[in-house]
């Protein structure tokens, strides 16, 4: 399943699709499929101005960023758990760094909760999600991040093994029951939250949505955008990439429901 979950993701992000339908109007063009070649640049075309220059990415970034409001702080806190996905993990593997991605704000958000509640614990859940398995994943990272800021490394609960969204759900329930913690707050990316939410669900963990990482800001309307076209991308490709995951993880009975909320 985690290998069928990358392969699929490198051939079915908009920029991948458009760029097969370029590759097959071409060979259509050369067979003289004069039709095919032009419905394949026409598709080709239409996702590439969609996916840039439409704010259609941040319209669905916005709807999963919302499914989840984040709560007022609570009078006291006993854990915390941290999903992976915020480091660049390839980099500090090989620079022994600390360098974050576009998600930093898990941690940041993380090590602010952990600083006011000085008695809670961090489960930080992550190993490497990449398809080789050879770079050290966010638990790793976060031994080195959080002791820079006071948080010693006896409130830190790591797991290091899991891949996916799914593994981080099943490492983690484990973890807390020979911690004896429960009703953590689970901290995540708006936009993955919903996922997150719906998997811990099934698994009948109980937590607290903790959304953070916002990447909009809630006012978005479809429209033209011409202003930024390397975000739209990413925003597009980001919701696109979750609305599989949710579709994908309901089909394979792993989440409660469709679109948790």
């Amino acid at each position: 399943m985690f290998l069928i979950s990358k392969l699929v993701w490198i051939f079915a992000q908009p920029l991948s699709l458009a760029f097969f339908l370029v590759f097959f109007a071409l060979l259509a063009g050369l067979l003289r499929w004069r039709i095919l070649s032009i419905l394949g640049a026409a598709g080709s075309a239409l996702i590439l101005f969609v996916t840039l220059y439409t704010t259609a990415g941040n319209l669905l970034m916005q709807g999963l960023e919302q499914r989840f409001a984040k709560p007022t702080d609570p009078d006291s806190l006993q854990c915390m758990i941290v999903l992976g996905g915020a480091f660049e993990n390839e980099v500090n593997t090989a620079r022994h760094g600390i360098e974050f991605n576009a998600g930093a704000d898990r941690f940041i958000e993380a090590l602010r909760l952990a600083q006011k509640f000085p008695q809670s614990r961090i489960l930080v859940s992550g190993g490497d999600g990449s398809i080789s398995g050879i770079y050290e994943g966010d638990a790793a990272v976060s031994e080195r991040f959080f002791p820079l800021f006071g948080v010693g490394r006896d409130r830190l609960i790591e797991e290091r093994q899991s891949r996916t969204t799914f593994e981080n759900a099943v490492n983690t329930k484990e973890f807390l029951a020979s911690q004896g913690l429960s009703n953590c707050l689970l901290i995540t990316s708006g936009f993955h939250m919903p996922r997150s939410v719906g998997i811990f669900r099934k698994l009948g963990i109980d937590i607290v949505p903790w959304p953070t990482d916002y990447r909009t800001d809630g006012q978005v309307r479809l429209g033209l955008d011409f202003t930024q076209p390397n975000l739209n991308a990413q925003n597009l490709a980001t919701a696109i990439r979750e609305w599989y995951g949710l579709v994908g993880y309901y089909l394979a009975g792993r989440t409660s429901e469709l679109y948790p909320g």
